[in-house]
C-alpha cells in the first residue's frame, strides 16, 4: 500500500510538471473495445483515491440497468501523456489504464483486466510468473477523398524495402509515439499481404503487454487516421489474401529463472514447458472462442494462408498451432518460449492470455504428456494422415468454436459464470445475424440462376 501511495504521489507531482489538462481513464468491454471517460486535471487526486463513476448498463457485457453504478480506478503503472494530444494550446491529454470495480469497492468480476490478474495469481500461487510477447498484424488502408478505404496499392510482401513508402512512415511515427508511452516495441515489418504489416510489443509480464496492445491498436488507429489512412486490426479484410494474426510468444519464470529451458532436452524446453504446451492443445478448441473471437476470425483460420489450423506443435514447423522458435547462442537460458500461432488481433488480449495461461496451468496441474511434435508441413496431411498423428482442427466457425466453450469448463473457468454467460449470448448473437444475412456472395450466384 505503501508503494502505491507513493507510485500515486509521483504520478500527481509528474502530470503537474507536464501541465496536463485532461485524463482520458480507459478500460476495454469483454469484446476488447477501448472505453475512455475523461476528466479535468484537478480530479485526478480523486480518482486514484475515490474513482470516477460510470453508467455500467451502457458497457456491453457489464451490468444491468438496475446495477449499473460502478467505478474505475487508475492504475498509477500506465500513466503517459498521449502524443497526438499533446499541445498546450489546446491542454495536454494524459491517460491511465483502470481496473472496474463495484459500489462495494470489489472489484468487478467481469473486468478483462481483472479477468486476468485472477488467473495471474493462480499462476502466481503456483509459483509462476506468466510472460507474453504479442506480435500484432495489422492491415493499413489508405483512405480517398470521401474517407472511403482504397483497397488497391502497390505490392509490398515480407521485409519490403521502399522507404519512400507512405506505410512506412506511419509504422515509424507509430513505433515513435510507442516509445513516448513508455512502451518498448521490437520490430517493424510489412507482412505479406498488400497493405498488411505487423509491430511487436517487447516480451514483459502479461499485463503489462495487454495493456500495452491495447495501446498500440489505439495508437496506430489514431496515427493513421492523421495520415489519411484507417488501421485495422480485422483478422480478414479480404478474400483470397493472408489474415492478420496475433502470434503470442509465452514463457514462465519462478524467482529470476525462465523456468521452460532445459539444456539437457533436444527441444531445449523442460517437463513444465512441455506439460504447458500439452494443456493448450488439450484445450485449444474450446478456448478457440476467446482467442479467434468473430466470425471474420476463423475465415483467417483456414489452409493455405500460414493460419494454424491443426492441433499440434514443432520447433520450426509454422502449420502447427505452437512452435518452438529458435534463439540466439548464449541465451537459451533466458530467451527459450513457446510461440501460438492461433490468436487474432480482434480479440480482448486480457482475456486471450488469461485462457492460454490457465489452459497451460492444466497442463502442469495434471502432468499432461505433449505428443510427439510434427516437422512436416501439417497442411499437406489427407485425413488418414491427420488421424495417425492424433492431429485434431480448430473450430471451423464461430458456431462450432462457441458449442466447444459452452461444452468446456476452461472459459467458464476464467471468466466466472457471469462473464461467461453474457460473453456466450453476445457471440451467439453475433453468429445468428451472420447466418441470417444475405450476403453479397450469395446475390451474385444466386439470384439469376436460381
Amino acid at each position: 500500500m505503501a508503494d502505491d501511495q507513493t507510485q500515486i504521489k509521483a504520478v500527481l507531482e509528474r502530470a503537474e510538471r507536464d501541465q496536463v489538462a485532461f485524463i482520458d481513464l480507459q478500460f476495454t468491454d469483454f469484446m476488447g473495445n477501448l472505453k475512455n471517460t475523461t476528466i479535468p486535471s484537478y480530479r485526478l487526486e480523486e480518482a486514484f483515491t475515490r474513482g470516477v463513476w460510470f453508467d455500467g448498463s451502457s458497457v456491453e457485457g457489464f451490468a444491468r440497468i438496475h446495477e449499473s453504478d460502478m467505478f474505475l480506478m487508475p492504475d498509477p503503472a500506465t500513466y503517459a501523456l498521449l502524443p497526438w494530444r499533446n499541445s498546450l494550446e489546446s491542454g495536454r491529454v494524459a491517460r491511465l489504464i483502470c481496473d472496474v470495480y463495484k459500489p462495494n469497492h470489489e472489484p468487478f468480476e467481469g473486468d478483462p483486466r481483472t479477468i486476468l490478474r485472477r488467473v495471474l495469481a493462480e499462476a502466481k500461487a503456483m509459483g509462476f510468473d506468466y510472460y507474453t510477447g504479442p506480435e500484432c498484424e495489422f492491415f493499413l488502408f489508405p483512405r480517398d477523398a470521401s474517407g472511403q478505404i482504397i483497397r488497391e496499392s502497390k505490392g509490398n510482401g515480407y521485409y519490403f524495402n521502399l522507404v519512400v513508402d507512405e506505410a512506412h512512415t506511419i509504422k515509424r511515427e507509430i513505433m515513435s509515439a510507442l516509445g513516448e508511452l513508455g512502451i518498448r516495441s521490437e520490430v517493424a515489418t510489412y507482412e505479406v499481404a498488400n497493405n498488411q504489416h505487423e509491430i511487436d510489443i517487447r516480451y514483459d509480464e502479461a499485463l503489462k503487454t495487454a495493456d500495452n496492445t491495447i495501446t498500440l491498436k489505439m495508437a496506430a488507429k489514431f496515427i493513421a487516421f492523421k495520415h489519411n489512412h484507417y488501421a485495422t486490426f480485422m483478422p480478414k479484410p479480404f478474400y483470397g489474401i493472408n489474415g492478420s494474426a496475433m502470434h503470442t510468444h509465452q514463457s514462465l519464470w519462478r524467482g529470476g529463472t525462465n523456468v521452460f529451458f532445459d539444456r539437457g532436452n533436444q527441444y531445449g524446453l523442460s517437463d513444465i514447458a512441455l506439460q504447458f504446451i500439452a494443456g493448450q492443445l488439450a484445450y485449444a478448441r474450446e478456448i478457440a472462442g476467446v482467442f479467434a473471437p468473430t466470425v471474420n476470425s476463423y475465415k483467417r483460420l483456414t489452409p493455405g494462408y500460414e493460419a494454424p489450423v491443426y492441433v499440434c506443435w514443432a520447433r520450426i514447423n509454422r502449420s502447427a498451432l505452437i512452435r518452438v522458435p529458435q534463439v540466439s547462442r548464449g541465451c537459451e537460458d533466458t530467451a527459450t518460449r513457446i510461440e501460438i500461432r492461433s490468436p487474432d488481433p480482434a480479440g480482448n488480449p486480457y482475456l486471450t492470455f488469461a485462457v492460454l495461461l490457465k489452459a497451460g496451468l492444466e497442463g502442469i496441474k495434471n502432468h499432461l504428456k505433449a505428443p510427439k511434435p510434427v516437422e512436416e508441413d501439417v497442411y499437406g496431411f489427407d485425413d488418414a494422415k491427420l488421424k495417425e498423428y492424433y492431429i485434431d482442427k480448430l473450430p471451423g466457425s464461430l458456431e462450432e468454436a462457441l458449442d466447444l466453450m459452452e461444452k468446456g469448463t476452461i472459459v467458464r473457468a476464467v471468466l466466472g459464470d457471469h462473464t461467461f454467460c453474457r460473453y456466450l449470448e453476445a457471440k451467439r448473437q453475433e453468429w445468428d445475424e451472420f447466418r441470417t444475412y444475405v450476403t453479397d456472395w450469395e446475390i451474385q450466384r444466386y439470384l439469376e440462376v436460381l
